[in-house]
């Protein structure tokens, strides 16, 4: 059922994103400055008061807006009991994301496009995605202004710019042949970074965040150790599975040096669990290539998005 409300609900929602041209990519140019902001348990602290406010301007059916109340107020299951919250949406809700996105389309995507860059001295962006979301500008003294006033325009609505994990980053095109980058910063799995060009030139590069490739790394591990007596054919779906899927996100061009460590990582443990499963017939790594990876090899690494 709720599935079905979702349907009639999101050709609304994505008609209110799509109002405003907030979704301004970064470009190769000498971006001086990034606001690399974290919104302190964002989906925890949403006022339903504010949220309420803003839907009411954009939706005029009655029902809808009641049915988006009770959702507001679905408790959720903890150990047997349902815990409710004042504040916040429904942890795993399917409305959650949609509220969420609109809550943050009216807090920081139309305050952007209509306050801050009409007082920008140069080019400027915001790229955001849910609640993740950086800000780029031409001038580093536009871009200290608004990480100012970031907090306050957050504090209106009962949320909260966490002080620790949000950071002014100096990001402008390093001069000359030499060197290296001035900063870097993180978004959506990614780092990104000023690099070389095979020219010898300046371009922003990406790579998977490092706590990202732990994360998957030790999975793997885990996966690998847990699931060891499982027959091998099908320890190899799932495992041709996660690499295709992590190649699927994280094969971005530049990026082949991180999809290789991610191969060589789940190929090294796979090998070693499957030599634990008997202590009389281990495996070493001869027989594994001979034996195992003739018949199931595991996807090699490869760029899937060319940008």
């Amino acid at each position: 059922m709720d599935s079905a409300r979702i349907m009639r609900w999101k050709p609304l929602s994505t008609t209110i994103l799509d109002d405003y041209p907030n979704r301004h990519s970064p470009t190769d140019s000498a971006d001086e400055a990034i606001i690399d902001a974290d919104i302190a348990k964002f989906f925890d602290t949403i006022e339903p008061l504010h949220l309420r406010t803003i839907l009411q301007k954009r939706v005029n059916d009655g029902a809808i807006l009641r049915l988006i109340g009770m959702w507001l107020h679905v408790g959720v299951l903890e150990e047997g009991k349902v815990v409710r919250s004042e504040t916040g949406t429904p942890q795993g809700g399917v409305i959650s994301p949609i509220l969420a996105n609109i809550f943050l389309h009216t807090v920081l995507d139309e305050w952007f496009e209509a306050t801050v860059r009409p007082r920008m001295g140069g080019n400027c962006f915001l790229v955001r995605f849910a609640d993740d979301f950086v800000m780029g500008t031409a001038i580093k003294t536009d871009a200290e202004k608004v990480f100012r006033v970031l907090p306050k325009r957050f504090e209106r609505f009962g949320l909260k710019i966490h002080p620790e994990k949000s950071r002014l980053v100096q990001f402008s095109r390093p001069f000359g042949r030499k060197g290296k980058g001035p900063g870097t910063f993180a978004f959506l799995g990614f780092d990104h970074y000023w690099g070389k060009t095979l020219n010898g030139g300046w371009t922003i590069k990406r790579k998977t965040q490092g706590k990202r490739l732990r994360r998957f790394l030790s999975g793997i591990h885990e996966w690998c150790h847990k699931n060891r007596h499982l027959d091998i054919v099908e320890q190899y779906q799932t495992l041709k599975s996660k690499l295709r899927g992590h190649y699927q996100y994280y094969g971005v061009r530049g990026n082949f040096k991180m999809l290789e460590v991610a191969f060589e990582h789940t190929e090294r443990v796979w090998k070693r669990w499957l030599s634990r499963r008997s202590s009389k017939h281990r495996l070493n790594w001869e027989q594994w290539m001979v034996r195992w990876q003739a018949i199931c090899p595991l996807p090699k690494p490869r760029i899937v998005h060319a940008f």
